[in-house]
């Protein structure tokens, strides 16, 4: 029989191999999580990177704003002060050159009319009278019976009663000329694009924006002007083609001349103002509006990325690429064109292998994780 002792003995020795084995179970657990850390460690050391190839962008093309001006806009103010008798046409009216647009009534004219016309007819009266006392005081001078001095008063009185018979006259004319501006005509073939007057309304005599009585353009053909800027005005010349595009009618596009150029960079927008002209013969682009331009000049196509590849620094624009041994070269690029989701550089070859979103602070020579194969950037 084991006496208590013995018992007592071997229950110690199991407690001692549990608590070796617990405290070995303890340390490798240790040892292996110490060795999960190094290994996160050493992968956080290398970041993980998406490769992207360059995507193509088509050839030349250059879409800008423009807006769309009348051939020819006309706006017809009153030179006379009265009150609108009739018109004749409304907005949106087709209108020959010379034709009646509406009649303006001047009472105060008539009478100003009517004052020069009988001013002007005592002046000729009195010129008439100067110069026969001035011929009969001459005829008086051969006979020596009167002075020098009172023939010369008489024929200077009879010039200055001339020049004042010329003088009412002049005037006569020119109010008579007045009241040839109370008929409005067109100036041109066209379309009345404004009427800001009705039957009854006081005129007065205006020239400053906004006191235009009628408005009369001529769209038949039309200008449209853009802003190009400094970077693409050598693809800009005169007689080069465009296609002229308006949100009023999609899928539908007008074929565009450069007519001129303004041959001047700006110094607030960077650009050159260009002015290309675009037949309206069925009236459907309307003058005033907003359109797009899209200038298809030749060249090759044009390699782009997402914005989020770009590294911008003191070494100015750049893009991150991978070698064959996955280490890092920066890549230094000009950007020719920013079309919103994509931005067109130069300064890489196409088949070049571009990190999407490069981690900060990266650097030539670092080494990298290819997550995935290269895909193609966005278009």
């Amino acid at each position: 029989m084991p006496t208590e002792h013995s018992r007592l003995r071997l229950a110690g020795i199991v407690a001692l191999v549990v608590a070796l084995l617990v405290v070995a179970a303890g340390l490798w657990t240790r040892q292996s999580r110490a060795s999960q850390l190094k290994e996160r460690a050493a992968d956080a050391v290398v970041p993980t990177v998406a490769l992207i190839a360059p995507s193509r962008t088509p050839a030349g093309n250059l879409e800008l704003p423009a807006r769309i001006e009348a051939w020819a806009r006309a706006p017809i103010y009153a030179r006379v002060s009265g009150y609108l008798k009739r018109w004749n046409v409304d907005i949106g009216a087709p209108v020959k050159s010379g034709q009646l647009l509406a009649e303006i009534e001047a009472p105060d004219l008539d009478q100003q009319l009517a004052q020069a016309r009988a001013e002007a007819a005592t002046a000729r009266a009195n010129e008439q009278l100067a110069a026969a006392t001035a011929k009969r005081w001459q005829s008086l001078l051969e006979s020596d019976s009167v002075s020098r001095q009172d023939v010369e008063d008489r024929v200077g009185d009879a010039a200055a009663k001339q020049a004042t018979a010329k003088a009412a006259q002049a005037n006569v004319e020119r109010l008579q000329a007045l009241t040839g501006y109370l008929k409005l005509t067109a100036p041109f073939d066209g379309v009345v694009t404004a009427r800001n007057t009705d039957v009854g309304a006081l005129i007065g005599v205006g020239g400053g924006p906004g006191s235009e009585l009628f408005v009369v353009s001529d769209i038949r053909r039309l200008r449209v002007y853009v802003s190009v800027p400094q970077r693409q005005v050598a693809q800009v010349v005169i007689g080069t083609k465009a296609k002229l595009m308006v949100p009023e009618r999609p899928g539908q596009s007008f074929e565009a001349t450069v007519t001129s150029t303004s041959q001047a960079i700006s110094s607030g927008s960077g650009a050159m103002l260009v002015q290309l002209s675009v037949a309206n013969p069925k009236g459907e682009l309307l003058p005033g509006g907003f359109a797009t331009v899209r200038f298809d000049a030749p060249g090759e196509p044009g390699l782009a990325v997402p914005p989020g590849a770009l590294i911008t620094g003191r070494a100015g624009v750049q893009v991150a690429t991978v070698d064959a041994n996955s280490h890092v070269k920066l890549e230094t690029v000009t950007i020719t064109r920013d079309l919103g989701n994509i931005v067109e550089i130069a300064g890489i070859k196409p088949d070049t292998q571009v990190i999407d979103g490069p981690p900060d602070g990266i650097s030539d020579g670092d080494a990298v994780r290819v997550a995935a194969p290269a895909k193609k950037g966005a278009s």
